[in-house]
This record gives structure tokens, C-alpha cells and sequence, in this order.
């Protein structure tokens, strides 16, 4: 086998052979590949890298145009894509502010960039923290699954167990990132769900409580658009088996359901996405998580808290870091988890689409989700064939079975997108005990004649 030739890059210190040895050898690995080792083999490069060579600005600009031509947007299709990326409207302004020099491009809140960066972030944990009804809120994490898998590592701290307790309809994606980032210390469970509701099977979770479970984490609507009738009952299992209990929820459900801590959550956790931020080809994702002001847990946040103080200036008020001796970047390589660069920018932009809204605004948001999805759910149910999975109250996401059609999601879906239509996202692979079924999320952006757009083009191909 041919050997391994190492660059030495001139501007990267650390791909010197002598420092890279000084650095193994401190970190007691013999080799660079071990680092490498949970990385299953079918999906490391097993070839040297085949570069082509590097291109003139304006030819990069054009290669890059050309990729991006063959993006079909939203703004000319008409899409009812969702499970956990969704389309919402967005006001001018959030793309205003987020777009403005000393946000969009500065790193981390550090001085030489903060023109009111902190305090920008301070009003974003304030209104969602009024959102969700806590006191605490983080500076945002990479995505509701970060969030998710970190509160999660919060609750086995607080504890001091191992082991955890997550639905199985839980979105697969999300499950893989938990697993990972709570491995090795940490084990998953999984916790069904009821075949006719969709809601979380109380007895199997009653079965699988142990003295070692840290958390029992469901979301609130599930990845699969049921609200969870039994949120109290999960709560009060959680407790009474000494665990904590951690609920995900999508913020712009917050305006019509209560939130999460009045049925006894401990910690939330969900995506900012949905608050102002364009979907960005499936991206533009990001966490938070919320608690109570109350040290225990207020000390196991990883991530940068922002606070208000008083100045020696009467009227004039500061903006800094809260209990910033518990984070990496005080701790570094003791700290509880390892924390860089975030996404506070779409904090940023959450906090600018809340303030927007307001109590009233997000109520209206809820409310003509709920109506709209209703009536989807009802339209389509009516066509030969198809019926609705549960029945059960939703929100913005409805699970459609096609099954008695004799069509695929797959076939379905083509014919959709030859009509300009992005349907539902497929659920045939990831749930198999739900057939040929699809989750069709829609809000407050469809009009009833977009609705009935959709129904008519899935009656003309059954």
C-alpha cells in the first residue's frame, strides 16, 4: 500500500512533524489516526485526496453560481416540507438586523466586535425565557439536537446517573447526534409509542424507569406532529423514579399550548428555526435551552450566559457573562463539555421575530398553524385511500398513510414535484410500522388555495 505523504502547510504550525509528535505524545496517542478510530472505515477517504487545481476568484464565482442554479426554492415551489426544518414567514427586519457588519460577522461576542452584542443576546434569552415560562436561557447551540443531547448530559451530571430515556418517535437524525454526543458514558433507551395515538406508551416508560435514569426526554408536538396529552404523567413518573424529565418543544407552538415547566419539566430545549430564520437549503438551525433560576442546574450550563448589571452611571445598565467559570472556555479541557463557536447569530435574529410578535402575535402564529393543519389533515383524508395515522390533536405536522392507494410516498412525491409541489418528507424507511406514510408539515405561509392545490394534485395521481 502506498504510504501516506504529510504536507507541511507553511502557514499551520501543528502540521510540522516534530509538533504534531509533541502534541500526540501529550495526549498520550501514538498516531494521528487512532484519533480517527470511532469513524466507521466505509466512511474515511481511503485514497490521497484528488484536488483539482485551485481556480481564479471569477472562476470560482462562476462554478459556485452554477451549483446554486440547480436549487429549486421554495419561492417557486410550493412545499410542505418540514420534520424539523420549516418553512415560516419572515419579517424583513430580522434579515435586516442579522445582516448588519458586527453581527453577521463577529466571532464568539468578543470586545473587538461588540457593538451591543451582548445586550442583543441578553433580550433574546429574556423573550424566549418569557416564551417558555424560565428564568435561565443559553446563548443558542448548533441545533435542537445539541440542545437536546446537552440537557440531557445535564440532568446525568445533576443526578449522577447513566442512563437515559428517549420516545421512539423520536426523528432518527436527532437520535444518532444524541447517541453520539452523549456516548460513551451515557446509555439511550427507548420508550414506545401507541399505535392508535401516537402519544407515549406510559406503561412500556413505567417499565424501563430504573434508579439509574438520569432523564426521560419527550418532545412537545413529537417529530411526528402528535401534541402530548400525557405530558403531567410523564413528568410525575420521571420524578417519582428520581430522575429528571427534559422536554423539546417548537417554539412557535408556545403561543396556543402551555409551556413545557407547567407540566413539569425541568429543562427545555428546542429550535430556534422556526423564529425567523429561513430554512438555508435545510440548515440554518439552531438550539436553546431553558431551566429555572436555580444554581443546581444553572451551574451545569456548558454554554455562555449573558447578564444585566448596574453601572457606577445612574440610568446606565451593563451586559456580561453570568457564572463564566463554569464554561470551556474558562475551564478549557476540564470544563463539563466543550463549547466554540455557536450560532448566536440566529439568537439574535430569534430575539428581533420576538420582539416583532409578541404574546398577541404569537398566539395568531399558533392558532392559524393549528387551523390550516387541520384542515389539510381533514381534505386529505377525504381522497380513496388515504387516511390520517393518529388520531390524535396535532400540530403543524400531518402524518398521512397512503398505504390503500397502492402508491408509494416515493411515487407520489414525484408526480408532486413534476407539478411543482414539494410534499411530504417520507417516513416509509425510518418508521416501517407505518407503511407507506408522510409527514406534511403546514403554516401560517399556506393559503387554503395552497392546501387545495396539494389535495388535488395527490387525487389526480391515486
Amino acid at each position: 500500500m502506498k504510504s501516506t505523504v504529510r504536507t507541511v502547510h507553511p502557514y499551520i504550525p501543528n502540521s510540522v512533524p516534530d509538533v504534531q509528535a509533541a502534541m500526540l505524545k501529550e495526549i498520550g496517542v501514538a498516531d494521528i489516526d487512532e484519533l480517527y478510530a470511532d469513524i466507521p472505515a466505509e466512511l474515511r477517504l481511503q485514497k490521497p485526496m484528488d484536488l483539482p487545481p485551485a481556480m481564479t476568484e471569477y472562476e470560482l464565482q462562476r462554478h459556485v453560481e452554477k451549483l446554486l442554479g440547480k436549487n429549486q426554492p421554495t419561492s417557486e415551489h410550493l412545499s410542505f416540507l418540514g420534520a424539523g426544518c420549516w418553512q415560516h414567514f419572515i419579517p424583513a427586519v430580522c434579515d435586516e438586523v442579522n445582516s448588519r457588519a458586527e453581527f453577521l460577522t463577529a466571532y464568539a461576542g468578543e470586545p473587538y466586535e461588540d457593538h451591543g452584542r451582548f445586550q442583543a443576546l441578553f433580550e433574546y434569552q429574556s423573550l424566549v425565557a418569557e416564551l417558555v415560562d424560565m428564568d435561565v436561557v443559553n446563548v443558542p447551540t448548533f441545533d435542537w439536537a445539541q440542545a437536546a443531547a446537552t440537557s440531557l448530559r445535564m440532568a446525568a451530571r445533576i443526578t449522577k446517573r447513566t442512563e437515559l430515556l428517549l420516545p421512539r418517535n423520536i426523528s432518527p437524525d436527532k437520535l444518532l447526534i444524541i447517541k453520539n454526543y452523549t456516548s460513551p458514558d451515557l446509555t439511550v433507551t427507548l420508550v414506545d409509542y401507541e399505535d392508535g395515538t401516537g402519544l407515549l406508551d406510559l406503561s412500556d416508560l413505567q417499565n424501563k424507569l430504573t434508579a439509574n435514569t438520569a432523564a426521560v426526554y419527550f418532545e412537545n408536538p413529537s417529530f411526528l406532529g402528535v401534541l402530548e396529552a400525557n405530558g403531567q404523567a410523564i413528568a410525575d413518573l420521571a420524578h417519582q423514579a428520581g430522575a429528571l424529565c427534559v422536554v423539546g418543544v417548537d417554539p412557535s407552538s408556545l403561543g396556543v399550548l402551555a409551556p413545557p415547566c407547567h407540566y413539569g419539566a425541568d429543562i427545555v430545549c428546542g429550535d430556534l428555526q422556526p423564529l425567523g430564520v429561513h430554512m438555508h437549503y435545510g440548515g440554518g438551525q439552531s438550539g436553546f435551552i431553558a431551566t429555572h433560576d436555580d444554581p443546581t442546574f444553572v451551574m451545569e450550563y456548558p454554554s455562555r450566559l449573558f447578564g444585566i448589571a448596574p453601572t457606577e452611571v445612574e440610568g446606565e445598565y451593563g451586559f456580561g457573562d453570568v457564572a463564566y467559570e463554569r464554561t470551556s472556555f474558562a475551564d478549557r479541557e476540564k470544563g463539563k463539555e466543550s463549547v466554540g463557536t455557536q450560532t448566536a447569530l440566529w439568537g439574535i435574529t430569534a430575539g428581533v421575530y420576538l420582539s416583532l410578535m409578541g404574546p398577541y402575535g404569537m398566539q395568531e402564529l399558533g392558532q392559524g398553524i393549528m387551523q390550516r393543519a387541520q384542515y389539510a389533515a381533514m381534505q386529505l383524508a377525504a381522497l380513496p385511500g388515504v387516511r390520517c395515522v393518529f388520531q390524535s390533536a396535532f400540530f403543524k405536522e400531518v402524518l398521512v398513510n397512503f398505504t390503500e392507494t397502492g402508491k408509494s410516498v416515493k411515487d407520489i412525491n414525484q408526480v408532486l414535484l413534476a407539478k411543482g409541489i414539494f410534499g411530504g418528507v417520507d417516513m416509509s424507511q425510518s418508521f416501517p410500522e407505518l407503511g407507506q406514510s408522510a409527514l406534511f408539515a403546514v403554516t401560517e405561509v399556506h393559503s387554503k388555495e395552497d392546501i387545495d392545490r396539494l389535495v388535488e394534485a395527490i387525487r389526480a395521481c391515486l
